[in-house]
């Protein structure tokens, strides 16, 4: 209560517009009640980290209702040694992921006594904001005032389409030039939208969400890296790792595919964060994203990665260029009705069952400080994030680094992943393969042409 004026988007709950022509506006709250947001919950016995992962799962599963701003704040007991996990929910729309990590930074402290400070963490508002916060909370907006921002909103909406339609031209030819530069030297461009192979993984989604944890120490990732001779990143390492996870359990399906996986990785737009005594900090939703081969066809670890690290460099030269904010510009083009109509008609006729999916797997990293934490004065032990499912794919993979080690956090469908924990280890196992063959002795080549 004393630190959410800190990040005035945990102050803020939508107010849908009339008929969905415009994303929802934003009312600004004043007097947030904490009961609503924050509360306890028990972990099953013996309060391990399965039973911490159920319940992360449950929670997970749960929509977050509309009538309020769009997180909450889960404290779990019951946790074998005496521990707490507080388990944060904030709702995509609000913030992305880099975004959220640093307004959870608003909560956090780099010594064991909490401290108040100063400063607000603020962004450009995703939509429009309907009415100010006034003493004793924000009634909602008049009628009048509802129409008048969707009038206002249906004004610019050509305008909107106008810079869609020049920002798309301007995509379509960096992209067209890209990939000639990229033939003319003898290299493969990145995977298009639904050139991903179709797989057990994808489909129809529920609603319902399993959650399972995995962590290595990042020494690890780095000697992989460094070992790599391809000049691979942490990033790329842990694609190649999450490849050769998904590889094993697709194939413990028969569900082998021809074609390499592809995966999505969100890509932040944001710029640099402020320095921490300026008190501010951009936290709203920039993201874009770039589609890497995960390299499957390839059963060599270390030639996995390198494929890994050349394709995941052509992406991010194409995400450059296509430039980051194309996506913004293509949902402020398109009204909510209109997309909320076409996802509600793929749904119905499980499109995603038939056809091949956008890609297979989402992979993200978000970068937390390598420093100790503290939570109201209690030491932070372990961080574990967890994604968004896409529409048309069972899970989401993502990893933060905190103190030395990697941990990943796996989300997915049941209803396509019901082995997620299973996957967990398989990822954890995935590492161990790589660092093994980093590990190895090179054999000196053979003679030429053997």
């Amino acid at each position: 209560a004393q630190r959410l004026e800190r990040v005035p988007r945990l102050l803020r709950r939508p107010f849908r517009v009339p008929f969905d022509l415009q994303r929802p506006a934003w009312l600004e709250e004043q007097d947030v009640d904490i009961d609503a947001h924050v509360r306890r919950a028990t972990v099953g016995e013996p309060g391990g980290a399965r039973e911490l992962d159920a319940l992360v799962g449950e929670l997970l599963s749960r929509e977050l209702p509309l009538d309020r701003p769009l997180w909450e704040m889960v404290v779990a007991e019951g946790i074998e040694g005496g521990r707490t996990a507080v388990v944060a929910r904030l709702h995509h729309a609000v913030l992305d992921g880099v975004a959220g990590v640093r307004a959870m930074a608003a909560f956090l402290d780099l010594a064991p006594v909490a401290e108040r400070r100063a400063g607000r963490l603020d962004g450009p508002g995703a939509g429009g904001v309907l009415t100010r916060a006034r003493s004793g909370g924000t009634p909602p907006p008049s009628s009048l005032d509802v129409w008048r921002y969707a009038a206002a909103s249906l004004c610019e909406q050509p305008e909107a389409v106008r810079c869609a339609l020049r920002r798309s031209a301007d995509a379509l030819v960096e992209l067209a030039a890209q990939n000639r530069e990229l033939a003319a030297a003898g290299a493969a461009p990145p995977p298009s939208l639904f050139s991903a192979p179709r797989t057990s993984l994808n489909g129809n989604v529920s609603a319902a969400r399993h959650f399972a944890t995995v962590s290595v120490p990042l020494a690890d990732i780095e000697l992989v890296r460094r070992k790599s001779g391809g000049g691979a990143t942490v990033n790329d390492v842990v694609l190649c790792a999450v490849g050769g996870a998904l590889l094993q359990l697709l194939e413990r399906r028969g569900d082998i595919p021809e074609r390499s996986l592809v995966a999505l990785v969100p890509v932040s737009t944001r710029g640099p964060a402020p320095e921490p005594r300026s008190g501010r900090a951009h936290v709203g939703n920039d993201i874009s994203g770039m589609l890497v081969s995960l390299g499957t066809t390839l059963r060599d670890p270390l030639e996995r990665l390198r494929e890994v690290a050349r394709g995941s460099r052509v992406a991010k030269q194409q995400e450059q260029r296509a430039g980051g904010d194309f996506l913004e510009t293509l949902t402020r083009a398109i009204p909510p009705v209109v997309t909320a109509g076409v996802m509600r008609g793929i749904e119905r006729l499980r499109l995603f069952d038939r056809f091949p999916p956008p890609f297979n797997v989402v992979v993200s990293s978000v970068a937390v400080p390598d420093v100790q934490l503290f939570w109201a004065g209690s030491p932070v032990a372990q961080i574990y994030p967890a994604g968004p499912v896409a529409a048309g794919v069972g899970v989401n993979i993502t990893s933060m680094t905190y103190k030395g080690v990697v941990r990943f956090g796996l989300v997915g469908c049941p209803v396509l992943v019901p082995d997620i924990d299973e996957l967990a280890v398989l990822l954890g196992g995935a590492v161990d393969e790589l660092v093994s063959a980093s590990r190895a002795p090179r054999r000196p080549p053979g003679p030429r042409g053997s």
